[in-house]
């Protein structure tokens, strides 16, 4: 069986290959027209080296210390050109995707649904024309283009990798140009245009306490990697803590107790802001983020939210004097000026 290999590259672009059993990573990135950083394919120059996020692996004992040292295999640190996988596998290449001859990849799918979650959520879903040929990582976004346009917005999947149907959640700005769009204009039956998959905040493989935190419509990654571990299981305690600005803020409630329905050692809250709140838990993420959750540091956090959340929370952890074993986040700014996910 072919292994399926994800390369991330320095400037967030993702490009999945296919790598055989015996046959070295670099190989099938050249086989699949991916032109990795290379110079001997030997063993010997170091040229090719990259992280290995999750995934298993032999190196064998055909490079010279010069070129990989034991600290740098410890930490993670492969040479593709003698890596050969026993398992899919996340891999961070240390350069851009322009540098490796990659133009970005193109997808398009035809809308079969819009809801309007809230009166600032909009729930867009996607029927993908080639569902096989489009992977991403859990937690990844796309640049969607706003049809009629030419111009793009970057959103999260909130669905898993492998459905058929890819499903955002897309904050519904006054006189924003998807919004309105989406609003005014869409409807079931249109082609859109998505390029990616993009971005460094996804799932890692999961082997400790996970916290999740999320704000508005970050939730859309946090949910797509919850969809990921539902699937697969883990016996490692995960909490979500879902904050938003406003009750009518509050959406895909339904779903993330499905979730826990199916995923024995999910916890969850949600809170809003709002001090004039009906909701029974008031305030922001920080103000429900106890010690139990962070686990004298030995976790894993998630956080996707506006940058003021993500401030917020990277200063209640100093202050707290935690630092996790893993922190990823990820920033959106919710405008015109859209360049990172929302």
């Amino acid at each position: 069986m072919a292994y399926k290999i994800a390369l991330n590259f320095e400037d967030g672009i993702t490009r999945f290959i296919e790598c055989n059993p015996g046959e070295t990573v670099l190989d099938a990135a050249y086989r699949h027209k991916v032109n990795l950083p290379m110079d001997c394919s030997d063993g010997v120059c170091g040229t090719c080296k990259c992280r290995v996020e999750t995934g298993e692996f032999d190196l064998g004992d055909d490079y010279i210390d010069e070129a990989l040292s034991d600290e740098e295999a410890a930490e993670g640190i492969v040479l593709t050109c003698q890596m050969e996988v026993s398992s899919d596998c996340v891999l961070q290449v240390p350069v851009p995707s322009s540098a490796c001859k990659l133009k970005p990849a193109e997808h398009t799918g035809t809308i079969s649904a819009i809801e309007m979650a809230s009166g600032s959520t909009i729930v867009l879903k996607l029927a993908l024309d080639d569902p096989e040929a489009f992977a991403f990582l859990p937690g990844q976004y796309v640049n969607l283009t706003v049809p009629g346009t030419g111009q793009h917005r970057a959103y999260s999947f909130s669905s898993k990798p492998g459905a058929a149907e890819a499903s955002f959640l897309i904050r519904n700005i006054p006189d924003g140009m998807m919004s309105t769009w989406l609003s005014e204009q869409a409807k079931a039956g249109i082609s859109m245009t998505m390029v990616g998959p993009s971005g460094s905040f996804f799932l890692r493989e999961v082997d400790r306490p996970v916290v999740m935190l999320a704000g508005g419509t970050g939730l859309a990654p946090i949910l797509s990697m919850l969809e990921v571990m539902a699937d697969s299981g883990t016996d490692q305690p995960v909490h979500l803590i879902y904050g938003v600005t406003n009750d009518g803020d509050m959406v895909e409630c339904d779903r993330i107790e499905a979730l826990a329905g199916r995923m024995p050692t999910l916890t969850w809250a949600a809170c809003v802001a709002d001090t004039d709140t009906a909701y029974p838990l008031k305030g922001y993420v920080t103000d429900h983020l106890l010690d139990e959750h962070l686990n004298a540091g030995d976790c894993d956090i998630y956080l996707c939210g506006p940058p003021p959340m993500v401030e917020a929370v990277r200063q209640f952890l100093r202050d707290k004097g935690v630092t996790p074993a893993h922190f990823h986040y990820e920033k959106f700014a919710p405008s015109e000026l859209e360049s990172e996910p929302a």
